[in-house]
């Protein structure tokens, strides 16, 4: 792993270590100001709500600001508001810091995927990703455990300052060790144009969606479901180191096999830790969290993959709103679902979410498919008697996983 990747990596993990330090406290949230099971989980929507109004905007800002800047003053910005969180004096100014908190967060996501697609090279680009999502992976397990693990004895606020001064350490790494970009990102002024006119990268942006409100919305509810003092609950958590090893290990195989084949085998497991949450819900949590983070790293490593470059930063910030959204929207469904129909409720509706997401990713694997071979059927302009080329760009090669060297003659390609 390089220093670039490194870092990035590092960024992620302080921002999802602030992001998610409330998720553990929710139990304790609802029971100081008398709220429910889905008024509760606004205290960590509040922030991804935000994060997903203003991460494209901050998305477009980095292809002019430069990427390190923004993640910079992201991290910076998300972590003093971490500092000031737990002295709110009542709920509504809470939820206000929190939005706040994630405005100030959104940099870091909105800037990462296109900054690792701006400098490596795309065959090298699936494990960099899996990187960057085992760092996040990494920060929201952390930041989750450092509040979990000591509400019984520090209360809610008290949890929530020390995970403040955690993500504070963390952000002041980023700050020392993130190298300058070589070269300001190329712009565009149709980039937003081609980010949102391709069928593969809008199919992308819907499971981001569909796949973060599954993950959200069983971790949401799962202090409410499980019994136990509140460090006990938060050993969940610990499958987090799941999710960093299986991210890793999906981004090796999608360079290798294809995005396409390794997202639908990624979404398979989900379902599966979804189905096995009914016989034991440590045991789901566990197989949805690494199916979750592997099929997280395959899709946005499509998305930085398949997107031109003049709107990498464009794309990469319609990923991660839509990821917000689920994250919000979703996992705010998912809890009332829960408040109404009880777990076995909450598993029917994740199953038709993850459905959903399965016959959008077969979609996108069976049209770059057809890209790659040439088989993209292509009708010529009647003022035109040329036909146009179905020969496959590089891009669109790699994006479906296959190979990109050319045969020589004394041997097989690669």
């Amino acid at each position: 792993m390089n220093r670039l990747t490194a870092a990035i990596a590092a960024s992620g993990f302080a921002c999802f270590a602030l992001l998610y330090t409330p998720q553990p406290v929710m139990p304790q949230i609802a029971a100081e100001y008398g709220l429910g099971p889905g008024s509760a989980s606004l205290a960590l929507s509040a922030a991804t709500i935000a994060l997903a109004v203003v991460v494209v905007p901050i998305a477009m800002l980095s292809e002019r600001l430069g990427r390190r800047p923004v993640i910079v003053v992201s991290v910076l910005a998300a972590a003093l508001l971490g500092l000031v969180l737990p002295f709110a004096p009542n709920y509504e100014l809470f939820l206000g810091l929190r939005v706040l908190q994630g405005i100030a967060a959104a940099g870091v996501p909105a800037a990462s995927m296109a900054y690792l697609a701006d400098a490596l090279d795309k065959k090298k680009l699936g494990a960099a990703m899996g990187a960057m999502i085992a760092g996040n992976s990494l920060g929201g397990m952390s930041g989750r455990l450092v509040t979990g693990m000591t509400v019984d004895w520090l209360g809610w606020r008290g949890s929530v300052l020390l995970a403040g001064v955690f993500g504070l350490v963390a952000a002041l790494v980023v700050v020392f060790f993130l190298p300058k970009a070589q070269a300001m990102p190329k712009r565009a002024p149709k980039g937003m144009k081609a980010a949102l006119k391709d069928p593969v990268l809008l199919s992308m942006y819907v499971v981001a969606v569909l796949l973060v409100g599954t993950f959200i919305s069983f971790y949401n509810v799962a202090g409410f479901q499980l019994q136990g003092p509140a460090w006990l609950e938060t050993l969940v958590f610990l499958f987090y180191g799941l999710g960093s090893t299986s991210a890793a290990f999906a981004g090796r195989l999608a360079d290798r096999y294809g995005r396409g084949k390794v997202l639908l085998l990624c979404i398979g497991v989900v379902a599966l830790g979804a189905l096995a949450s009914l016989l034991w819900v440590p045991l789901g949590l566990a197989i949805v969290t690494a199916g979750f983070f592997a099929s997280h790293t395959t899709a946005s490593g499509w998305v930085a993959a398949r997107a031109p470059e003049h709107a990498r930063g464009h794309a990469s910030g319609l990923y991660l709103a839509g990821f917000y959204v689920g994250s919000s929207v979703g996992g705010t469904s998912g809890a009332t679902a829960y408040e109404e129909w009880g777990w076995g409720g909450l598993v029917l509706v994740i199953l038709g979410w993850l459905a959903l997401a399965a016959m959008l990713a077969q979609n996108s694997r069976a049209r770059v498919t057809r890209e790659s071979t040439g088989a993209m059927v292509v009708l010529p302009r009647r003022d035109r008697s040329t036909v146009p080329s179905t020969m496959p760009t590089e891009t669109e090669r790699v994006s479906a996983g296959t190979s990109t060297t050319i045969a020589n003659g004394s041997g097989p390609p690669s």
